[in-house]
């Protein structure tokens, strides 16, 4: 299968992985991913507004980061490299 690829200035080309999915378990709220990501992809949510599983916080105002805008996803993969709890899941596209 034949991915989408994306190229650099220097003219060499990668496969851009796009955000799928992000782990609301593991992810403290740090705003670090919201912070890097020029394209608004994330926002702030209190997590009592997300009926979470196993969610082991009980600050009441709590935050965590939710995926708002996907779709405006470059693939860039600064998310991931900010994030200190490792909670962005991606996935490539077909071509």
């Amino acid at each position: 299968m034949e991915y989408l690829e994306a190229y650099r200035k220097n003219k060499s080309s990668y496969i851009p992985e796009f955000i799928d999915s992000l782990d609301y378990e593991t992810c403290i709220g740090c705003g670090r991913c919201y912070k890097i990501c020029g394209e608004g992809v994330f926002e702030l949510m209190e997590r009592d507004e997300l009926e979470l599983e196993n969610d082991d916080y009980d600050d009441e105002g709590a935050q965590v980061m939710v995926i708002a805008h996907d779709e405006n996803c470059i693939g860039c993969g600064a998310c991931a490299r900010v994030c200190p709890r490792k909670c962005h899941e991606f996935t490539r596209i077909a071509a």
